[in-house]
């Protein structure tokens, strides 16, 4: 190995770098079970065969680590020795290993030693408050060290949470001192880990998680979550009003008197949808089909699903007969396909469903495997708001008979 492959003083400050960055040298202040110090660096050295060819090169690697090392400069790495007896150049100690014996003999080495006492302060005060956080710091030692400033107001939260555990308020109402909804908002994964680490598990719903499921783990109420629809009968129109949009909770309680319940995807769809006696159309849910389940008046009605005629639009179908086990299907037939052939598009590859679907009848079921094996041509799709509007109409004529 040449001594471009010796290891010099900057690789040793690099390998004390990256211990540094993965947090170890902070963890290893607060947990002492497996101690990191006295230190063995990684040492690429020379060796009997360099004495021979590149003896005055290894004299100046060793005298380059000398100069750099704790016997120099009063702190750093030791050097620990071996003796090489050579047939020609005699009796040579060469660096046998590297050791940084202490966590500040490797602080100081790096210019990390005044953020390791911060970073001590810090534990210090948080670990007096919150001793439950203590794992929670050595794993995240960096993240609490560049959140320094923002700890008084980190305690304030955790404080009133553990005071007042799943308060069932917006977050907009939390009344903490120094707090303001927009800090808590822009921390939600950082905040979410501390109330993890320190609330008892009945104040925290696991089932709930990531970003938009923070205020349902830790008890916030959360924006009603809305349905859109439009009463297709003018007869049974709400004051005047026709085009609604209600909370799922609200739209449950409505009752509305209606035999027909039209479901699509396609907002567009949905506002121009033909007028039809007792009927409604919801659109817009995507994949939120769950807000439709347990409504007693949508179940003793007919319901009919209009999608994309594609992969994904047959498993939002067999997703919503999980809710709604009499769902039908609406122009998403062969008959609708081969009428509308000079609309065929391509469905994305990424939004392609390829699993079993267990909830379609027999025509969607060999529709549904047709598009996904690409029998009829490759991804191919035909997206709702490219079916005539005519052929919309003579369908729904056809039904009310």
């Amino acid at each position: 190995m040449g001594e471009n492959h010796w290891t010099r003083p900057k690789d040793l400050l690099a390998q004390l770098r990256r211990q540094w960055d993965s947090g170890r040298l902070l963890a290893d202040r607060l947990d002492g079970e497996v101690p990191l110090f006295p230190l063995k660096l990684k040492l690429r050295k020379a060796g009997s065969r360099d004495l021979d060819e590149r003896f005055d090169a290894v004299r100046r690697w060793v005298a380059e680590l000398i100069e750099h090392s704790r016997e120099k400069r009063g702190h750093g790495y030791e050097i620990q020795w071996r003796t090489v007896n050579h047939r020609t150049r005699g009796r040579n100690e060469l660096p046998k290993a590297i050791i940084v014996p202490s966590a500040d003999d490797a602080l100081r080495l790096i210019g990390k030693a005044g953020q390791a006492r911060q970073f001590d302060q810090l534990a210090e005060r948080v670990l007096a408050e919150f001793p439950a956080l203590r794992d929670w710091l050595a794993r995240r030692p960096l993240q609490a060290l560049k959140s320094a400033e923002e700890w008084p107001r980190l305690l304030a939260i955790l404080h009133h949470f553990r005071s007042h555990p799943r308060p069932g308020v917006y977050l907009r109402q939390l009344d903490i001192p120094g707090v303001d909804t927009k800090f808590i908002q822009a921390r939600r994964g950082l905040v979410g880990e501390l109330l993890d680490a320190v609330l008892p598990p009945e104040a925290v719903d696991d089932s709930a998680g990531g970003m938009r499921g923070f205020n349902r783990r830790y008890g916030l109420a959360s924006r009603p979550v809305q349905v859109r629809f439009r009463i297709l009968d003018s007869d049974l129109a709400l004051n005047g009003l026709s085009d609604l949009s209600v909370p799922a909770g609200e739209f449950a309680r409505l009752n509305l008197p209606v035999e027909e319940i039209f479901i699509t995807e396609n907002e567009i769809n949905g506002l121009a949808f033909p007028a039809h006696r007792r009927a409604i159309v919801i659109f817009g849910l995507g994949y939120g089909l769950e807000r439709l389940a347990g409504i007693d008046w949508l179940a003793s009605a007919r319901c009919w699903y209009w999608g994309d005629i594609d992969t994904h639009g047959f498993a939002i179908l067999n997703r919503l007969r999980h809710h709604l086990p009499e769902a039908r299907s609406l122009l998403m037939d062969r008959a609708t396909l081969d009428a509308h052939l000079d609309l065929w598009g391509q469905e994305p590859e990424e939004r392609r469903f390829r699993g079993e679907l267990s909830r379609l009848d027999d025509p969607e079921q060999a529709l549904y495997k047709a598009l996904r094996d690409d029998v009829l041509a490759p991804r191919l799709r035909l997206e709702q708001e490219h079916v005539r509007y005519a052929w919309l109409k003579r369908y729904l004529a056809l039904i009310s008979q």
